[in-house]
Formats: structure tokens, C-alpha cells, sequence
């Protein structure tokens, strides 16, 4: 856990996923105030936006907090100079191998945590030099993989050496204790912070998060090698009957799912909009500050209280 500490130097061991549309300069400013580690998302931007995002990050705290760079975006190469430019201390990366970024970023003092799903892909970045990883399972929300956190992790942290970091599934202190009893160094969490009161997104999608019981999520887009997990609703049933049709081209299925996140995030269109979460939005009972989110998974734990 001290390793990661180094790496993050945030107060406690708790990383905030970086959720597209959602995890911009307010979540994240609250998150590290908080102790934790705050993470821009860039996911839908371009580098200068998310540059415009770590001002108003900075205007807000002076705690630690990073950027989480989706290597598929047509601006990654961009954004990797950016982050230099900026002074970022630490990128997270999803959608692909930043291999091709690793010796310029470590060159520029930053460290770098990948997000992987699997042990091949874990072993793979650890000898290309990655920091830590980022270890996330099919609970999770948003894209995911098939394996589970609570089964992959274990199998991440016997085949590596660097800190891993278990996300998916995890809203409480009882999560956290698992995820390091198993030999995470640390968690990420996405979906309890929705229900947070500093979280940009609009009020009818915390409220679906409150509201949701164990079996309210699904995954769409299996089919498309692209699965997505999000809270079940009519647009999530039309994208599921049309994909049981084989006459239904993947273009038709898209134009469903255009802006959908964005309709949910900021318009608060719990029917027609793409509402991801993961399988722990059951846990999430009450709309709570980051502070009292952050401290409850923490120093509610039992490894903070020296039990285990």
C-alpha cells in the first residue's frame, strides 16, 4: 500500500474512476480534498478541453490527481504531450497498450497506471514498465470485461510485482478490506461517487443509483465486442430485442445508442439514456458528500482498524 502512496501521494489508497462526461474538474477537486485520488476523465475530448479541466482542477485544490487518457480517442497522442506540458504526475490509460507513451512520459517524471482485464495483459505492461495497474472486473460499470474483480485480482497480484489497484464492485468498507485481503495495494471506485453530492451528473440519475436494487443492471453491446454495463431501462431493452435480430446492421445499433451517456448525465433522460453504473449501485443507499464517501470506505475498514 505505501508504494502506491509514493505513486499517488494521496492520503489515502482510493482512486476515482475516470468516467467519461462525468469525472471533470468538480468531482474530481472534491475527491482528492477528500483524501482520495481524483481522476479527470477524457473520454469525448479533445486535449485542449481537458487541459481547460486540470486549470479548473487546480483553481479548486492543491491536493494530487491525475488524468485518465482512453488510448482509442483520435486525440491520445495529442493529450500525451499535454499532460507533459501540464505537469501531470500520474495517467491512468484504458482502450489499449500505452507502450508506445511510457519512456516519454517516465522521461517527464510522470508515473503510469494502466487499466487491464486480464493476467496476459497485466504480466505484458508490468515488463513494458508500467507503475501500478489498475485491475478491473465485470462488475464494474461503463466498459468491462468478462472475468470478475473478485477472481482476477488474485491472479493479477501472483503474476506481478508492482501495486495493483482492484476496481469494480467496490462502494464500502467491506469491499476494500476484500480487495486487500486478496493483495490489492488499493481500490478505484466509480459508482458510489455518482451518488455523490459534488458528482456533475444530474439529479434523476443519482437518484436511479439510490434506487437500485442487485438485479437492476445490464450488459449491452456483448455482441459487438464492445460491452457496456448500465442500469436497466427502455433504452437498454430495445438495444437488447434489436440485438437478438440478425437483420439489424451494427450501424442501426449505434444510432440507439448515439449521446445516449450524455442524455442520461445531463439531461437526466433515465429512459432514452445510457445510465452506467456497476453491479455495487445496489450498495449506494443515500446522495453523500465525496468526503463522507471516502472516509466511510476508509477508515471504516478493517485493515484501517488494524483487524486484518
Amino acid at each position: 500500500m505505501s508504494r502506491l502512496l509514493e505513486i499517488l501521494g494521496s492520503k489515502y489508497p482510493i482512486i476515482q474512476g475516470g468516467m467519461a462526461n462525468i469525472a471533470t474538474h468538480e468531482l474530481v477537486a472534491a475527491v482528492s480534498e477528500a483524501g482520495g485520488f481524483g481522476l479527470l476523465a477524457s473520454g469525448g475530448w479533445d486535449a485542449e478541453k481537458v487541459r481547460y479541466e486540470i486549470k479548473k482542477t487546480r483553481e479548486m485544490t492543491d491536493k494530487p490527481f491525475g488524468v485518465n487518457i482512453m488510448l482509442m480517442s483520435p486525440h491520445a497522442s495529442a493529450m500525451s504531450d499535454m499532460v507533459i506540458e501540464e505537469g501531470i504526475k500520474v495517467v491512468t490509460t484504458g482502450a489499449g497498450n500505452p507502450g508506445i507513451y511510457l519512456q516519454k512520459w517516465h522521461n517527464a517524471g510522470i508515473k503510469v497506471i494502466p487499466v487491464v482485464p486480464s493476467v496476459a495483459l497485466a504480466k505484458r505492461l508490468e515488463r513494458n514498465g508500467a507503475d501500478a495497474l489498475i485491475v478491473e472486473g465485470t462488475e464494474a460499470g461503463g466498459h468491462i470485461g468478462e472475468i470478475t474483480t473478485f477472481t482476477l485480482v488474485p491472479q493479477v497480484c501472483d503474476a506481478v510485482s508492482i501495486p495493483v489497484v482492484a476496481a469494480g464492485g467496490i462502494a464500502d468498507s467491506r469491499g476494500f478490506d476484500a480487495a486487500i485481503c486478496l493483495g490489492a495495494s488499493g481500490v478505484q471506485i466509480g459508482t458510489v461517487l455518482l451518488a455523490s453530492n459534488e458528482c456533475p451528473v444530474h439529479d434523476n440519475y443519482k437518484n436511479r443509483i439510490v434506487k437500485a436494487k442487485d438485479t437492476d443492471t445490464v450488459v449491452t453491446g456483448r455482441g459487438t465486442g464492445a460491452p457496456v454495463r448500465v442500469i436497466k431501462n427502455k433504452m437498454s431493452r430495445k438495444y437488447l430485442a434489436l440485438a437478438k435480430e440478425k437483420t439489424i446492421d451494427l450501424e442501426e445499433m449505434e444510432k440507439l445508442t448515439l449521446g445516449s451517456l450524455r442524455k442520461a448525465v445531463h439531461e437526466g433522460d433515465m429512459d432514452g439514456g445510457s445510465i452506467m453504473a456497476g453491479q455495487s449501485a445496489g450498495l449506494v443507499k443515500s446522495v453523500r458528500s465525496c468526503k463522507e464517501i471516502i472516509e466511510d470506505i476508509y477508515l471504516n475498514s478493517r485493515h484501517h482498524k488494524g483487524i486484518i
